[in-house]
Order: structure tokens, then sequence, then C-alpha cells
């Protein structure tokens, strides 16, 4: 009686499964007010969809899903750690610090971030001091005096980290925008703040000691970015970071057993990815070194072209975009004062995010996580390209005056690509042809397939989805972003 019983179980199980794979889990975030809300689920029509050729038979407001289209492994999604966030954070009682790491690193009940940006010394949201590296000392070729002291302080990227890492999993990518001052050509003026090339030994052996000393407390850098948009900070072409890489960071990283994957150096934007990558990436010496690319996405809404090129001409290297935000000092267009809590802005970033996607990118990583109510605390250095005024926009807003917490439209549309679509994801094939809906599809590692769907238009509209003749129609909101998943 009891083998029966368990067979019953089990028979019902087996049926549930069946049940449940007919049916779409939908979840959307909509200028109507939904947050990324669980909505009612949708079923697929009973009767298949009989039809040789899917195009031919497709209507005009209908989405096909094909997963034997395959293309890029997914990384994931995430934002940076920065002095200025850790400085929000700890500006709140217990309670909302916990909540406010929850809602960025839990997968469950937050965007789950999975790929974070953590960069190496100075820059304008490192704020909690002034300017620093990790060794000031002239000419200390061995780096006996290099330390992170800074960074294992409350304010500090560790302590930071360290506090993120209770929430949830992410791989960590570390640029670097200037060396110490005391390698530069000439430091005090930015035209000709070039690496002299008699310390490409000192640096490499900096660049190793920053991964050494993370790891001694328990914090893994996957991926190690050599220069952060060299050019705009510091003024090292392209040919000199192959030698750099080629004959002093590569050779030691190896001599060391160093696991961390090097991503060369960071794009200002995708149009420079292109031009400059591949007089790296075509010298067999220097390209055996390297891991993976990374560029930023300051060429807002262009040359998307660029990178699926990229990615078709060197699919052995993982795409990610590491760096993009909403800041007029970058050149986004000017509107209101920063941080803007206008529901709109989502829009705006979930056009982008799919736009890299489609073109092939693996890791998506926006600048600034956690900022104030005035868009900062930022450093203010001039001779390191530093501002001020810098107010910039964030993922998430902490007030530090009323301790409030205010999770902006990007928050929304950003969770919506990292809390559903977890690395090993690959994306899979999607067309449709509606005026203000784009879609983009993933199947993921448990073969559950993710469907975002975003309408940027101003009124509801009538959707059809098709995948292995199965079919089936639902209502997606104005203004709005849609996971569905089953």
């Amino acid at each position: 009686m009891k083998t029966f019983g368990n067979i019953l179980i089990l028979g019902v199980l087996l049926l549930s499964e069946i049940a449940y794979s007919q049916q779409i889990k939908v979840i959307s975030t909509s200028a109507a007010g939904d947050r990324l809300a669980i909505k009612e689920k949708v079923d697929f029509d009973v009767n298949p969809v009989l039809s040789k050729d899917p195009m031919l038979a497709l209507d005009k407001n209908e989405i096909l899903v094909q997963p034997e289209w395959k293309f890029q492994k997914m990384d994931g999604f995430g934002a940076s750690f920065l002095e200025a966030g850790m400085i929000c954070a700890n500006s709140l009682d217990i309670k909302k610090k916990q909540m406010l790491f929850e809602s960025l690193f839990d997968t469950i009940h937050g965007a789950g971030f999975s790929v974070m940006k953590s960069p190496i010394a100075g820059n304008d949201f490192m704020s909690a001091g002034g300017w620093y590296s990790y060794n000031d000392t002239p000419d200390d070729l061995e780096m006996k005096n290099f330390s992170i002291e800074r960074d294992l302080k409350p304010n500090g990227l560790i302590s930071y980290i360290k506090e993120a890492r209770k929430y949830g999993k992410f791989q960590i990518q570390s640029p670097m925008d200037y060396p110490p001052d005391w390698m530069l050509t000439n430091a005090n003026e930015q035209s000709k703040q070039d690496v002299d090339e008699k310390y490409f030994p000192a640096l490499a052996k900096y660049y190793l000691r920053y991964i050494q000393e993370y790891k001694k407390q328990g914090v893994k850098i996957d991926y190690l970015s050599l220069f952060n948009e060299p050019g705009i900070y510091t003024k090292i072409n392209y040919s000199k970071i192959a030698t750099l890489l080629s004959d002093h960071v590569g050779p030691l990283f190896k001599e060391n057993q160093v696991d961390t994957k090097i991503q060369m150096c960071e794009s200002n934007h995708r149009l420079y990815g292109w031009n400059y990558f591949p007089q790296v990436l075509q010298n067999k010496k220097t390209a055996q070194y390297i891991g993976g690319l990374a560029f930023h996405g300051y060429d807002y809404g262009r040359n998307f072209d660029k990178i699926a090129q990229l990615r078709q001409n060197y699919p052995q290297y993982p795409i990610w975009m590491t760096e993009v935000c909403h800041a007029y000092v970058c050149g986004y267009p000017k509107t209101k004062p920063l941080p803007n809590y206008d529901y709109a802005d989502g829009d705006f970033w979930g056009n982008e995010i799919i736009s890299d996607l489609e073109s092939g990118v693996s890791g998506w990583i926006y600048w600034n996580m956690v900022l104030d109510e005035k868009g900062g605390p930022w450093l203010v250095s001039e001779v390191h390209g530093d501002p001020e005024p810098n107010a910039q926009q964030p993922v998430v807003v902490v007030n530090r005056t009323d301790k409030s917490i205010h999770y902006t439209a990007l928050y929304y549309y950003l969770s919506h690509f990292s809390r559903y679509v977890r690395p090993g994801s690959i994306r899979i094939g999607t067309y449709e042809n509606m005026e203000g809906i784009r879609v983009i599809a993933f199947l993921s590692p448990e073969n559950k397939v993710i469907l975002q769907v975003l309408n940027s238009t101003d009124q509801n509209k009538e959707i059809k989805i098709r995948i292995n003749n199965r079919r089936t129609s639902l209502t997606i909101q104005a203004a709005s972003i849609n996971t569905l998943i089953w």
C-alpha cells in the first residue's frame, strides 16, 4: 500500500510539473505603479500551431522565441563598489542598511547583482579622503610600501565588498584610472600624464600586489583591467599597453600562478573599443594573456554594431560593458538636477541594456550603485580629471539627511535582468516586428525560458508569444518592462 501511495504521489508531481510547464510566470514594472510585481500566470494554448515555417505564420503582434538559436553565455549584471556608496550606507541605522544591501544583492528579494566593479585606488567617487594610490613612495620599485590600509577602513572597498557578500555572490572586475603619480611622465600636466616606461616592471608588481593583498583579505579579483579609459585618464596609448601586458604583467602573473583574468583596458566608448582593441589583439604575444574585453557605454545609444562586429571577429573573448552612468559631465543630455527620480529614466536604460546584450555582451555594469540626495559625495582632484561639481545618477539614492532610501527607475529595470537572467544563462533567438516593443530571451541553467519584453510606448499592447508551436497572448502595460518565465 505504501508503494502504491508513493507511485500516486509521484504521478501527481509529474502531472503538476507538466501543468506548470504550460504556464508563464509574469513579473512587471510599469508607469502605472507596478514594481517587480508578480502578475497572474498566463497559460499556453492547448492546440499546437501547425506550420513547418513559423516565420510565414507569424501575426503582426507576435513574438517568436527560438531556443535553437544560441548566442553568448551570460556572466551577469551589477554596478560599482565606491567609497561614496559605503559612506551613504554607513549613514543608515542597522536595519535600513541591511535592507539596502539585501535589495542590491539578494537573488530572491533584491536585484541579485552578480558582476561588480571595484576600482584600484583613487577616482572621482573614492571620496572618503583625498586622492591616493596604494604606494605613494617615489621610486619604491619593489613595492615595499604598498598598502591597502584605506580599503580596510569602515568606508573602504574591502569593507563594502565583505558587507555585500553577506547577501549574495558576485564576480569582481577591477580597473585603474592612474598608477602612482611618481610613475607618470608628468603628474602635474594632464596632457603629459603617460606612464614612464622605466616603471613598467614596478607597475606590474603594483598590479600583482593588489591582487595578492585583496586575496589575503578573502577577496578574489576575477578580472583586472590595466587602465580605465586610457587617453582620458592615464595618457598611455594602446601600443604601450600591449608592451606592458606582454613583457611585464602577463609573464609576472604567470610566474606567480595568478588566476585573475586580464581584460586589457576599458575604452570609454564602444567606438574606441572597435578602433583600438584590434591593435592589441592582433599581437599574438599580447593576446595570449587576454581573458576578455571591456568597454564603456558613454556613446549613449550609438555604435552597438561596432561591439557586435568585435564579438564576431573575436568570439573567443567574452565582452563586458563595464561602466556607464547618467552624468552630465559624460555627455548625457542635461534636463534637470541629479539625482533624477523620474520613472521615464528606466526606459532609456532598458533600451541600452537590450542593445548591448543583442551586440553580444556577457556582463553589464553600471557606475555608481549608491549615492546621496546631492548625487555625491564626490572626490575633487582636477589634475586627475575629477571635477567640481560632479553630481551623478546612482542605482539607489540614500538621503543622508532624512535617512530615506529611494530606488530609481534604473534599479527596477536593471533588476529585471540581474534577478532573473542569472550567470550561466544563454541568450537565445527571438523575432518580433512591433513598433515600440523590444524583446530579448535567455535559456537558464535550469532550462527555463526568460523573455524580457520592453514596451516603450504610452499604450497598453496586446502581444502573442510562440515557442515550439505553442502560442499564448497577453496584454502588457504602457511604459513597462516585463519578465516572462516558463
